[in-house]
């Protein structure tokens, strides 16, 4: 009973201090909500619309003007200008003018009707990854559909049926079931790997910087004589209202995404209370531990930022880690991002039971008990180190 009235007493103090404190008010509570927001309503479309591209139309017939409407029909493509040569056209693509063009060379309808083959371009810019990707699959598959046209036209003169036309130009029919995703919302994919990142991020620095400041201010003895120098039950009590306050702000954008925006969730409301709890858990575990590992408050926050900011490309979205080299695979699962999108991944968006991602919940639980390493670093620190700027 003693101790958890220490717990409580260290805790009231420390609300004192994020109240005073405007840097926990940016960073716990305005810059974490700013991000969900942000993000969200950044990729509220779900996919890119209406991406500018151009056409080099040589050959100017009906055939080539009928692929063009169809072209600027697509919802990802608005056809915005037409250039005379294909020099124009790449200049205004390497200005940032458009995204991609297609070029239709002169004869291309007279080759169509002669079954010749005519040759289509298109060009597309892989400087942003997304827009290049869909904008190349718009005017490949207006490629196909205009000589699939002429085709149509061509057999429906020789009497095929509808039937013959579409065994010709179609042999195999493409079923297409997205799983979990139907809409391919870039929202669902990035949304939910990014905001939970920055809110590591957050936590990560926060943590540090808690214990960092004790040592700047010269407070730290008086932190660890209000727990009478035991550092467990000062840690307790000091990050007792963080992890609150962390908890609200994690429960606050599940809620927001998953049923205000209806993000995709197979998994049930307990597995993401879980999921958000070990998430919170676990970042301020390594904040705590960056700090025992480098008792200083620059050194401490710079390692922090470091190791979040390369989480975002170590988790696997952007691009998959069996594709990476073997030293990255192992590398990846020191960071605690790659785990929470795993959970997330398995759990929530697929809805697969726990018992499937065991192990990055138990690397998750890892992290959050790496403090025990370092605790009597910390404790050494306090009692002993003297803040150097």
């Amino acid at each position: 009973m003693r101790n958890l009235r220490l717990i409580y007493d260290i805790a009231l103090r420390e609300l004192t201090i994020l109240r005073q404190n405007r840097i926990y008010l940016f960073c716990m509570v305005l810059f974490p909500l700013l991000v969900m927001f942000f993000f969200t309503t950044l990729m509220s479309d779900g996919l890119p619309t209406e991406m500018p591209i151009g056409i080099v139309d040589a050959d100017n017939t009906t055939t080539s003007r009928s692929i063009v409407r169809r072209l600027d029909a697509f919802q990802m493509s608005r056809v915005v200008a037409r250039y005379p040569s294909v020099a124009e056209a790449r200049k205004a693509m390497q200005q940032g003018e458009i995204y991609a063009f297609l070029y239709i060379p002169e004869g291309t309808t007279d080759r169509l009707l002669a079954s010749r083959q005519p040759k289509i371009s298109y060009y597309y810019s892989y400087t942003t990854l997304a827009s290049g990707a869909l904008l190349m699959k718009d005017m490949k598959t207006i490629s196909t559909l205009g000589s699939a046209a002429v085709g149509q036209a061509t057999m429906r003169a020789k009497g095929y049926t509808d039937s013959q036309i579409q065994t010709y130009l179609q042999p195999i029919r493409i079923d297409l079931h997205q799983i979990a995703n139907p809409w391919t919302s870039y929202n669902a994919y990035l949304s939910t790997m990014i905001v939970p990142g920055m809110l590591m991020l957050f936590i990560f620095l926060i943590s540090a910087y808690s214990l960092g400041t004790e040592l700047k201010f010269n407070t730290s003895a008086k932190w660890l004589g209000m727990a009478d120098n035991n550092i467990t039950v000062a840690l307790l009590g000091k990050f007792l209202p963080q992890t609150l306050i962390w908890l609200a702000i994690t429960y606050g954008y599940e809620y927001y995404v998953f049923y205000v925006l209806q993000f995709p969730h197979q998994g049930g409301p307990l597995m993401m209370v879980l999921l958000g709890l070990i998430q919170v858990l676990a970042a301020q575990g390594f904040g705590i531990f960056a700090f025992g590992l480098l008792p200083s408050l620059r050194m401490s926050m710079s390692v922090c930022s470091l190791w979040a900011v390369l989480s975002f490309s170590m988790v696997g979205t952007a691009y998959p880690i069996m594709g990476m080299d073997g030293a990255l695979q192992s590398l990846s699962w020191l960071f605690p991002l790659r785990h929470y999108y795993m959970l997330y991944q398995i759990c929530v968006f697929n809805g697969y039971p726990l018992i499937e991602a065991w192990f990055h919940f138990a690397a998750l639980a890892a992290f959050m008990l790496l403090p025990w390493l370092v605790v009597r670093k910390i404790k050494n620190a306090m009692l002993t180190y003297v803040y150097i700027p």
